[in-house]
């Protein structure tokens, strides 16, 4: 896939991470999947320690490193997705990803504590009963995104159908913006 087929764009970041390698896999994965930028929240990070960050993202993509939440910032426009197993998220399979978003995910021997989570725009779950590992969990957010903002089209009602085709784009007429030209 192009990165032309995708609108908007997208970041994600980790808050007080736990495991190297598992943050390190993330931002791989990150990477992989187009993300615009990385970043930590009190955490930190190094490729070296990191081990499985065999794409470098953080020397590829931009990479923000952030002291504390409170310092934490995101580009106007720009909401923040929390990934986080409570009661109140929105179940991932029924969440409508912003154009412009940036996802944050905690550690995996805890949660984002409240001050990370009222930050956030957007709460979402994955469906699973209890957590799973951080670079997993990234994973599935980013794959469901790029499925929601692909445009990638329908898929086949059954495995024996070969995949709907996408239909062609339709170029309208010209557009006048302001009102009639002349004087």
């Amino acid at each position: 896939m192009e990165r032309n087929d995708v609108r908007g764009y997208f970041g994600v970041g980790v808050w007080r991470f736990s495991k190297p390698m598992n943050a390190g896999n993330l931002f791989r994965t990150a990477h992989a999947f187009g993300a615009s930028f990385v970043f930590t929240i009190e955490a930190d990070y190094k490729v070296r320690k990191a081990r499985s960050d065999t794409s470098a993202a953080p020397r590829n993509i931009p990479w923000y490193e952030f002291e504390s939440a409170a310092d934490f910032q995101l580009p106007n426009g720009c909401q923040l997705v929390g990934v986080e197993l409570t009661d109140d998220a929105i179940d991932l399979p029924r969440f409508h990803h912003p154009l412009s978003a940036a996802y944050v995910l905690g550690p995996e021997r805890g949660s984002l504590t409240g001050e990370m989570l009222e930050r956030c725009d957007h709460v979402v779950r994955i469906p699973t009963s209890f957590c799973i590992n951080v670079a997993t969990a990234g994973a599935i957010v980013m794959y469901d995104r790029v499925m929601t903002h692909g445009q990638f089209g329908q898929r086949s009602l059954t495995n024996a159908a070969p995949p709907v085709p996408m239909p062609e784009h339709i170029h309208g007429g010209p557009m006048q913006r302001g009102g009639p030209r002349g004087g």
